[in-house]
């Protein structure tokens, strides 16, 4: 074993403590982080059942590694991933899981027409994204404090994600709020309240989509919701109706929650950063590696999980059939093994590739999107107001665990 799996004293006894329910880790993981990495960066939580992995080689071979699976089913009885198991809405049974749990070959039947559709369509698109993003930003206010989340990082993943699948913009609170409810299926240490929640969202979108669906089989539209249900009837989508429902339900949650947090975690960095501030005004060329450096430094999501799937090693370790191996990404992102001055948030250091987005055949699907969202706002945030400011010191965090993101963030003009 090329590390002993249990932690020192005073890092940490689970990787609970790593999450947003420990207020310490909410408000900056990275200590912890760096000092499990360096002292246990194989760690086994006995109460969680799952491995906890840190190091960037460690993390990055293992999610390209397709010997992993994902379904929640196939984890060890009790362990953290094996409560990530869906119900049906209402009724108990099983649901259909989105490509975010699927193993091949269902990953690769879902995943490849839908990701071949959903890219053509943002590239087609771009123009009206970002004229889409321009908008919302010009109605912000010109001047005084605002809260740049509820103004411009919340409304504009929403609106975009909905206009390329043609939901009814008429409703987009609606959709956020059930984005909220549903993206807590990912917790998976939920209280009662935000179980109903879950099945209050789930059952919402379902019904939603599902009626959306049937209206585009009779009248197509310019979206993407029609260019699906034209693949599945024609065969090129070979899917059931439930998968091709859940998985557009999947896109416009993930659609929608992680970019505001990478839009409003971005902007927060180069507020707190002057000099890098300064950097991307003199050079708005950076904007791209700039959306880079964010996703490095303070990704939205924190961990990415897979399952052994028979008994091996992983990293050094010995591992059984069946244990989640859970893995930092915010860990791995900052670790000075593969990147120089990881603690330094730097938009003019060409950089290794960061795995913000995971993975292999799991890589996040909506990254093209984010990037594009992303490199827009921050470029046309700084055009709009130059001599943007904190109005504050005090950032809330969100509070939902294994995510990193900013619940209010005002700032003034």
């Amino acid at each position: 074993m090329a590390d002993d799996p249990k932690a020192p004293a005073g890092v940490i006894n689970s990787i609970i403590e790593l999450s947003a329910f420990n207020p310490a880790a909410r408000d900056n993981p990275h200590p912890m982080l760096k000092a499990l990495r360096e002292t246990c960066p194989v760690f086994r939580d006995e109460a969680a059942k799952v491995w906890f992995l840190s190091r960037y080689t460690d993390i990055r071979e293992t999610v390209n590694d397709r010997s992993f699976v994902r379904h929640p089913s196939k984890a060890e009885a009790g362990s953290l991933s094996a409560r990530f198991v869906e119900e049906d809405t209402g009724t108990g049974r099983e649901r259909r899981p989105s490509i975010l749990f699927l193993d091949d070959p269902d990953h690769a039947r879902i995943r490849q027409p839908l990701a071949k559709a959903f890219y053509a369509r943002i590239n087609r698109m771009r123009p009206e994204i970002e004229a889409m993003i321009d908008a919302i930003i010009d109605a912000a206010p010109a001047s005084g404090p605002f809260d740049l989340m509820e103004k411009i990082a919340v409304p504009v993943p929403v609106l975009v994600i909905a206009r390329i699948l043609g939901v009814d913009e008429a409703r987009l609170a609606d959709f956020r709020q059930w984005s909220e409810d549903v993206i807590l299926g990912l917790n998976p240490v939920r209280t009662p309240e935000e179980d109903a929640a879950l099945l209050h969202g789930a059952t919402a979108l379902d019904a939603y989509f599902a009626e959306l669906m049937a209206a585009r089989r009779a009248a197509p539209e310019d979206d993407l919701v029609s260019d699906m249900v034209a693949l599945h009837a024609s065969g090129e989508a070979v899917m059931e109706d439930q998968e091709l429902c859940t998985n557009l339900q999947a896109l416009l949650v993930g659609g929608n929650l992680t970019t505001t947090d990478l839009i409003g975690n971005g902007i927060w960095l180069f507020l707190t950063h002057p000099d890098q501030l300064a950097a991307l005004k003199a050079h708005p060329e950076l904007a791209a590696q700039a959306v880079e450096e964010v996703l490095r430094y303070e990704a939205p999501v924190s961990v990415t999980s897979r399952i052994v799937a028979e008994d091996r090693e992983v990293a050094g370790c010995p591992m059984k059939q069946g244990q989640p191996v859970w893995m930092s990404l915010a860990g791995a992102n900052r670790d000075p093994g593969v990147f120089e001055a990881p603690e330094a948030f730097d938009i003019t250091q060409k950089r290794a590739s960061h795995i913000a987005f995971g993975g292999g055949p799991h890589i996040c699907i909506g990254a093209p999107l984010a990037r594009i969202e992303a490199r827009h706002v921050y470029l046309k945030v700084l055009e709009r107001w130059p001599e943007l400011k904190l109005a504050g010191d005090e950032i809330v965090w969100r509070t939902l665990p294994f995510f990193r993101g900013i619940e209010r963030l005002v700032v003034e003009g």
